[in-house]
C-alpha cells in the first residue's frame, strides 16, 4: 500500500448565498460532493483496487440513488464489501442498534457490522473482507456526540492496523462550518460519543475531521486521501447545497433537527424527554410536571435567533412513552445568529430553576456529552448561562487554533 496523503483540492467558488433566515436558500452554484467528483473522474483514485465502503442511507447521489447501487453497477470500480455503522447500512435500526452481518439483497454484496467495534477487532473485519481500500461516505450533522465521526475515527485506526488505504468522500456540514462552539472533551471522558478532544459543535466537514484525526490523534497516521467538494462555502446551511436530505439516523429527520441538536441533545443527560418519539426530536423538550413557567424563563434572556413556545406532547417511545408531558418547543427564527450550545445550556439552567423534579441521569451521562464534569457541577452550584459558557472559553480557543490547520474550504 502506498502511504499517499494527497488531498484532491476544492475548486474555486463564487460568492456565498444570502437568504432570509426563514426561507429556503436557493442553490447558487453547482455543489459537487466528494462522491460526485470521484465518479466524474472515472473512479481513477480506486483503479485496480478492491474497494469496501463505510456508508449508510445518506450515501446518495443528487438524484437520490444510493452510491453503493451506483458503484456496484459500474465496471470502472471494483466494489466488493460494505461496512454498516450504528443504525445499519440501510438504516433500519434504532439508536444503539445495527443490522449485523448480512448480504445486501439489492446488490448481493457482503455487509459487515462496524458498530461498537474498534481497534484490532475492526481491523480483523477489514482483513477478512479482502478489500485494499476503505472508503467513507456518511452525512454528518456537526456535533461531537454524533457517532458517525467516531466510526470514521475507529475505521481510520483499524485501516492502519490492517494495512489498508483510507479514502474520505466529503459532504457539507449541514449547520455550516463557520465556527467551533461549546466545551472541548477532556480525554478522561472519552467514549463512543466523543473519542478525542474536539468541541461540542466542531464546525468541520468529515474530510477536515479525518485530516485532524490523522494529524493529531492517531498514534500512527493511516494512508489517507480526501476527495473534497467543489462549490461549498463554510457559511452555507444545507438547503443551499441543492442536495436531497436523507435522515442520517431515525431521530434526525430534517436539517432543522441538526441545527438544534448540538445543544438540545444535552437533555439526553437528564430525566427530561429530548423529544424522541415525536415528530420534532430535539426541538421538543419536556417532562411530567413541567408547565408554562419554563417557556417564560427560557424567553427571558432573549437568546439570539430563537424563541420558545410552551408545548405539550406524548412521546410514542423513549422517555414518558404514551404519557402527555409539558415543556417547550424551540423555534429558530434567525439561524445566522442562533448559538445551539449556549441555547442548550440556557435551557438546562432554566429547567433546573423552574422545575423541582429536574435531575441528571444517574450515570452522569451529561459529563460524557459535555466532555467533563464542569457543566454539571457549575449548574448544580447555581451558575447562570454566561458563567457556564465562560468556563470553557480557554479550551475552545485552543481547539479553534488547532482546527484552522485542517480546514479545506473558505
Amino acid at each position: 500500500m502506498r502511504p499517499s496523503r494527497r488531498t484532491v483540492l476544492t475548486a474555486a467558488t463564487t460568492a456565498a448565498v444570502s437568504a432570509a433566515p426563514t426561507a429556503a436558500a436557493r442553490p447558487h452554484r453547482r455543489l459537487r460532493t466528494g462522491f460526485e467528483r470521484l465518479a466524474h473522474d472515472g473512479y481513477a483514485l480506486l483503479e485496480k483496487e478492491k474497494v469496501g465502503i463505510v456508508t449508510n442511507p445518506t450515501g446518495i447521489t443528487r438524484d437520490a440513488r444510493h452510491i453503493v447501487d451506483v458503484m456496484h453497477a459500474d465496471d470502472r470500480v471494483n466494489l466488493t464489501a460494505v461496512f454498516g455503522p450504528e443504525h445499519g447500512f440501510r438504516g433500519t435500526a434504532q439508536a444503539g442498534g445495527s443490522e449485523g452481518r448480512h448480504d445486501d439483497p439489492a446488490t448481493g454484496l457482503p455487509v459487515y457490522d462496524t458498530y461498537l467495534k474498534s481497534g484490532r477487532a475492526l481491523a480483523d473485519i477489514f482483513t477478512a473482507s479482502g478489500v485494499d481500500t476503505v472508503v467513507f461516505d456518511i452525512q454528518d450533522v456537526g456535533a461531537r456526540f454524533y457517532t458517525y465521526i467516531w466510526t470514521l475515527y475507529d475505521c481510520m485506526e483499524a485501516a492502519r492496523l490492517a494495512g489498508k488505504r483510507f479514502v474520505v468522500l466529503d459532504r457539507p456540514n449541514p449547520v455550516t462550518g463557520r465556527a467551533a462552539l461549546g466545551p472541548v472533551l477532556h480525554k478522561e471522558f472519552a467514549t463512543f460519543v466523543g473519542r478525542q478532544p474536539i468541541s461540542q459543535a466542531h464546525g468541520m466537514t468529515v474530510a477536515e475531521l479525518a485530516r485532524l484525526f490523522n494529524g493529531e490523534f492517531l498514534t500512527d497516521p493511516v494512508p489517507l486521501e480526501t476527495v473534497t467538494m467543489s462549490g461549498w462555502r463554510r457559511s452555507e446551511f444545507y438547503d443551499a447545497s441543492g442536495l436531497p436530505w436523507v435522515p442520517p439516523s431515525p431521530n434526525m429527520p430534517t436539517p432543522e433537527t441538526a441545527l438544534v441538536y448540538s445543544g438540545t441533545c444535552l437533555f439526553e443527560g437528564t430525566n427530561l424527554s429530548e423529544g424522541r418519539g415525536t415528530t420534532r426530536p430535539f426541538e421538543l423538550l419536556g417532562a411530567e410536571g413541567v408547565d408554562r413557567r419554563w417557556a417564560a424563563a427560557a424567553n427571558e434572556p432573549a437568546l439570539p435567533g430563537v424563541r420558545f413556545r410552551e408545548a405539550y406532547f406524548a412521546p410514542t417511545f423513549s422517555k414518558f412513552q404514551g404519557r402527555t408531558i409539558g415543556g417547550v418547543q424551540l423555534h429558530v427564527h434567525d439561524r445566522e445568529a442562533f448559538d445551539p450550545v449556549r441555547t442548550g445550556i440556557a435551557l438546562l439552567v432554566t429547567a433546573k430553576r423552574v422545575w423541582s423534579g429536574f435531575a441528571w441521569r444517574p450515570d452522569n451521562w451529561i459529563d460524557k456529552l459535555t466532555g467533563s464534569t464542569r457543566v454539571r457541577t457549575m449548574i448544580d452550584a447555581g451558575a447562570d448561562t454566561d458563567e457556564v459558557v465562560a468556563g470553557w472559553q480557554d479550551d475552545l480557543a485552543a481547539f479553534r487554533r488547532l482546527r484552522r490547520k485542517y480546514l479545506l474550504y473558505r
